[in-house]
This record gives C-alpha cells, structure tokens and sequence, in this order.
C-alpha cells in the first residue's frame, strides 16, 4: 500500500491517445500495481493523470506546495527527480533541509537526483523535444530499474527562456508528455514563475497538461487539449509564421 488512502482522482480518460491506447490495459494494471493509492498534491490527490501544470507567482509559493509532496515521497519510498534552473541550486537545496529533508543523504542512497538543465537539456546542443522527451523517459525508467515504484519528477520551466531555446520547443516537449501516460504511474510537475512567462504563453501550457495547480490548488484541467490535436495546432500556426519566440 502507498502512503495516501483517499479516494482516487480519475482522469485517465482525456490521455488516451493514439500512441497509447494499445497498451491501455497493461498500463492499467501496472499503474494499479505500482502506484496503488494516490499521490497527494496541493489539496487533491492524483490518480492516473500524473503531468501537471503549477503556476506560482513566487519562490515561496511554489515550495510551500512542492515541498509536503517532496517529503511525502521520500516517505513513501518514491524516487525524486528535480531540475533546475542552475542559479536556484543553492537555494533548492536549502529549502530542501530546511522542510527536514536531508539532501545530501537521499542522494548517497540513489533515491534523489538533482540536475540543472544546462547539464540535461542542453548538454549536448541546442534545446530539441526529442532528446528532452529521451532524458525524461530515461529518468523515469531508471527508477523502476532501481526499485522505486514511482518517480516524482519536477522540473522548473523557465529553460525555455535560455539561449537556444524557445516557447514553441517547449510546448512541443510538454504536449508529447503526455503520450508517456498511461504507460507510467510516475508524476510529473512542471512549475511556471509567472513573472517570467507572457500570458498566452501560460494558457497553450496550461493546455498541454491534464491537471494544474491554480492559487495553490489541484484542479482537473478542463481546459486540456489531446496531445496531437495541440501538436497540429503548433504545426498550423508554424506554417503560418505565428511563433512565440
């Protein structure tokens, strides 16, 4: 059994999508096997729609709502993934210790990764979805590869701020998230500064993701959009000329 007991937040039916569907059931099974209950987030509970969009409007209240879902799953015996931006480290880590986790420990134990996008994304040149989708499906599987049965996986989306990247690039990479589900139970939570976006920018990512985090509460998105039906929407709007960087 996992750590929550409550009722199960169902959305698994808004992310079957083409790439997926064939392997529905076994997804199902696996995602009633590893994750059992669910995983308790800013005020809810997720089920089977595990990619979330979280808009803060500061540092503070991002952690105030990251930081119970980081310690329940070291509690849980879950792996953590966080990526970061590189200048935050210092500070990421010091909010870790100071909630009364050690991070340091879960490190030498295999079951916390630390990783800023400059050393990930765009180690190997400039910020492409293909090698950012492969990264993230290689973190996610380690996990089990390591006995973890889940990854809770957060990453800080102003990457696509940096030189060599772009908004198209990340919607792109956060639509074609969503094929990885329902194949996996892990969770992903992308975080957005809304200082640092435009604001349709926020609305097409808040419409690539299945749940999001609005005034520090989890909602189902009724505003999601199917993966290959935004990613033809991109590619319309490419052909027209109308891109956000």
């Amino acid at each position: 059994m996992r750590c929550v007991t409550n009722a199960r937040v169902d959305v698994s039916r808004g992310l079957r999508d083409d790439a997926a569907v064939k392997h529905l059931q076994t997804a199902e099974e696996y995602t009633m096997r590893s994750a059992g209950a669910p995983i308790s987030l800013a005020g809810s509970h997720l089920g089977k729609a595990r990619h979330v969009c979280a808009l803060f409007k500061s540092r503070d209240d991002e952690y105030r709502v990251t930081l119970p879902f980081i310690k329940d799953g070291f509690e849980c015996g879950d792996k953590a993934v966080h990526l970061i931006n590189p200048v935050r480290r210092a500070d990421h880590l010091q909010r870790l210790t100071s909630f009364g986790i050690d991070p340091d420990s879960r490190q030498q134990g295999g079951q916390f990764e630390l990783h800023d996008w400059r050393e990930t994304f765009s180690r190997d040149g400039p910020l492409e979805p293909d090698r950012q989708l492969a990264l993230l499906e290689d973190a996610l599987k380690s996990g089990r590869q390591q006995g973890f049965p889940v990854t809770r996986y957060v990453a800080h989306g102003e990457w696509a701020l940096e030189e060599g990247a772009s908004i198209d690039v990340l919607l792109e990479f956060e639509a074609r998230v969503n094929h990885i589900w329902p194949l996996s139970a892990d969770a992903v939570i992308c975080t957005y500064d809304l200082d640092r976006f435009r604001g349709d920018t926020v609305i097409d990512a808040v419409r690539t993701h299945p749940m999001v985090i609005i005034g520090g509460i989890l909602q189902q998105n009724p505003f999601f959009v199917q993966p290959n039906e935004f990613l033809r929407e991109v590619r319309e709007r490419r052909a027209g000329g109308a891109f956000h960087r």
